[in-house]
């Protein structure tokens, strides 16, 4: 039975903070039905909300959010504004286009060799380039995902922050096996992949809340 079918059950409406994918939403509605006195729940990703039926006590439902790793308060009238506004720079944007900006000049080396040249940024300008990257726009996956490990899960974010940690920890290490040479000649690195991944993966959440 849905919530649209139980019309005379209280419900209680809840801002979510934290989530950022499917998955997520899908914990919080689980962490949600499992308090006792849940008729019904529903999390709407692109807003940021529950909506829960029944008769538990809004102090328990916002225990049970926090220990599944994701914050929860009781929605008002004046949280509703913010949901349906436009984001600020660093929500919406504005992390997509810094790292595009600084993954593009990463990419170009691969597209040169597309056509036959042979060119490669130094390594040291890779670096440079993919770290803002990795550390400030993909911030937000490593928070989402120790997040997520804290709660005894994993998630898209945890993904992310692994994959491109990786690209980018094998990076440094051929790096510097390359040793003083590999200043201006290093080896094929992977620092254009973790910078692109951040990259697209920023994008689709952007798109996904427009």
């Amino acid at each position: 039975m849905t919530a649209a079918s139980l019309p005379d059950v209280p419900s209680t409406d809840f801002d979510i903070g934290g989530m950022t994918c499917a998955a997520c939403a899908g914990r919080v509605e689980r962490a949600l039905r499992a308090v006792p006195g849940v008729t019904e729940a529903s999390v709407n990703l692109a807003t940021e909300r529950a909506r829960v039926q029944g008769g538990a006590a809004s102090d328990a439902l916002i225990a049970a959010v926090t220990a599944a790793g994701y914050e929860a308060r009781v929605a008002t009238d004046e949280t509703a504004a913010p949901a349906a506004a436009e984001p600020d720079f660093w929500e919406g944007a504005g992390p997509v286009c810094i790292a595009a900006a600084l993954s593009v000049p990463l990419v170009l080396p691969m597209i040169v060799g597309w056509f036959g040249g042979d060119w490669m940024l130094p390594a040291w300008v890779q670096w440079l380039l993919a770290t803002p990257v990795q550390f400030v726009i993909g911030a937000r996956f490593y928070k989402a995902g120790w997040k997520a490990l804290r709660a005894g899960a994993g998630n898209m974010d945890l993904l992310v922050a692994l994959g491109t940690s990786a690209a980018y920890g094998l990076s440094l290490w051929l790096w510097w096996r390359a040793g003083a040479d590999g200043m201006h000649h290093a080896p094929h690195l992977y620092f254009e992949s973790a910078a692109v991944v951040i990259t697209l993966v920023r994008l689709g959440k952007w798109l996904e809340v427009r």
